[in-house]
């Protein structure tokens, strides 16, 4: 008795999580109420407060397992001792467009729903923190690539701007019927040259940023 019941609660914890994951792809995050999901897992809309605090708690189980995910792929790419510091950048920007094309029917849910700020220190929400992980790491991989001495605020402008770029090439295909193979067979030659472009770009920028810097502090 005891055994089927605690598979009766996985299940039904199981079905809130489908049906949360399904309709805050479908409606967005903030478009979707505890008491639709609880309809649409089958339960009633009190006893999916047994399961589940709030939407954010919601949030956070069905972010959690990919993001941390993609913290290990990213961390791997950084740890790459056999890649130069562009390299592991662009090795990053690779994984991260991956699997926001892997993902896109959630990607929103996963990377953008109740989101801060990347630079928040301590965020109120645990799947903010593990976000501003995944940021930390790429801020870390382009500090490596800048000339000693780059201001922090750049360091963070910099990556801001690649998060933009690999953010922006899985919007453009975030709707996409593609398959991901077929979608990086034809176009992945593509991203990675739009990387390289945008690397050899902030690098001459910082590259100049310096010297102008240097000359400054010699007069």
């Amino acid at each position: 008795m005891a055994n089927r019941q605690r598979s009766r609660s996985a299940e039904t914890r199981q079905a809130i999580l489908s049906a949360a994951g399904e309709l805050f792809a479908e409606r967005g995050y903030d478009g979707v109420t505890m008491r639709e999901i609880a309809r649409a897992a089958g339960c009633s809309h009190t006893a999916i407060y047994l399961y589940f605090k709030d939407k954010e708690a919601l949030l956070h189980e069905l972010a959690v397992g990919p993001l941390t995910a993609l913290e290990a792929e990213l961390a791997a790419a950084l740890g790459d001792v056999g890649l130069t510091p562009a390299e592991r950048v662009r090795a990053m920007g690779r994984r991260f467009i991956r699997f926001g094309l892997t993902h896109r029917n959630s990607y929103h849910v996963l990377m953008m729903a109740r989101a801060g700020r990347v630079d928040e220190e301590e965020p109120d929400l645990a799947v903010n923190a593990l976000r501003n992980r995944l940021f930390a790491l790429l801020r870390r991989g382009i500090a490596a690539m800048l000339p000693d001495g780059t201001p922090d605020e750049r360091v963070l402008a910099y990556s801001r701007v690649v998060f933009f770029h690999v953010h922006g090439i899985v919007e453009t295909y975030r709707l996409s019927e593609e398959a991901v193979p077929a979608l990086l067979a034809r176009l992945g030659s593509t991203f990675e040259l739009s990387l390289d472009v945008l690397l050899a770009g902030i690098e001459r920028t910082a590259a100049a940023e310096a010297q102008r810097g240097g000359s400054r502090r010699e007069g």
